[in-house]
């Protein structure tokens, strides 16, 4: 009887030996690996004001040590929790929002065939995203006027509406307004992503499947989004880990006293009520707390990535 024969498995490389390998590699990673230690780990270092009453005066290591204190008054205060509720509500507006009309915009630019159409849409689509937001939220200011808004003219001239709105000042609206107006900068440059990963779809797929009889959604539905799926699941584990972020310039330049209960975040209170008043201490605790919740959530998404169908971004 013979044994059928099975290919024995490779090796791994010893450690040592991969890495003199690989040297030339190693070499060009290193200084990107100090700029990422430089700036990105060593000022972590800095948490320990958030257990202190810190003064510049005294250094960290002169200052006061006061332990839970600062997370114990930002959990015990109001303001604070209505921040927190605020920047859920807006992350989640966003990320859902930017997801659907980047991959929205991505399938219908796929599907055009006029090449010409296709980048003049492409470039309309994607320049807003190279404006900065101070210059972006006047645009929405001026847009959302009251007095002479492009917005409340045309409702009006419509029949829409019998006097202008105060959009801004009203905290109802404030959630659309961010949401519409992230969309509005960012769709085009998000768009380019998935279009560059529907560029590796193999197009014999496609040409069997019209063969086949399947229509133009059909062949969406089932070749081209499940082919970008593995670019949709890396984006979106890793705009999760943003959920406890919003855009500072984006809320802070559109935000006022009126519509201050819904356009308070956790930048925006930290800077009115800790950076404002010189409380370093108060503001390292916030931040130590969003820098914790956002790895937890990093990490809970990769690993409900890894159960669904084995693969993450780690």
């Amino acid at each position: 009887m013979s044994v059928p024969y099975t290919p024995a498995s490779p090796k791994k490389k010893p450690f040592l030996r991969l890495a003199y390998e690989q040297r030339q590699l190693l070499v060009l990673c290193i200084p990107f690996l100090l700029v990422v230690l430089v700036f990105n780990y060593f000022p972590i270092w800095g948490w320990l004001m958030a257990f202190q009453n810190y003064t510049p005066a005294k250094g960290i290591f002169g200052s006061n040590w006061i332990g839970l204190n600062n997370f114990k008054e930002a959990f015990t205060d109001r303001n604070f929790i209505n921040a927190i509720i605020n920047t859920l509500n807006i992350s989640v507006l966003r990320i859902s929002l930017g997801f659907l009309s980047a991959i929205l915009l991505a399938l219908m630019l796929n599907e055009v065939k006029n090449i010409l159409f296709k980048r003049t849409v492409q470039t309309i689509s994607y320049l807003p995203y190279f404006i900065s937001w101070v210059v972006a939220s006047s645009i929405v200011y001026m847009a959302l006027s009251p007095n002479d808004g492009i917005v409340n003219t045309i409702l009006t001239g419509l029949g829409l509406i019998e006097k202008p709105i105060p959009f801004l000042g009203e905290p109802k609206f404030f959630y659309g307004i961010v949401g519409a107006s992230h969309v509005w900068k960012n769709v085009g440059w998000n768009a380019i992503i998935y279009l560059a990963a529907m560029t590796g779809v193999d197009q014999e797929l496609y040409e069997a499947a019209a063969v086949d009889g399947a229509g133009r959604l059909r062949r969406i539905w089932s070749i081209t989004l499940p082919s970008i799926l593995p670019t949709i699941k890396i984006l979106l584990v890793m705009a999760i880990g943003t959920l406890m972020t919003t855009s500072f310039e984006h809320i802070y330049l559109l935000s006022n006293p009126s519509n201050i209960s819904a356009s308070r975040t956790i930048e925006v209170y930290v800077y009115a009520y800790a950076m404002r008043g010189g409380r370093f201490s108060y503001g390292t605790a916030i931040g130590m707390f969003n820098s914790t919740i956002a790895i937890t959530l990093i990490m809970i998404s990769n690993w409900v990535s890894k159960r669904i169908d084995g693969y993450g971004i780690f």
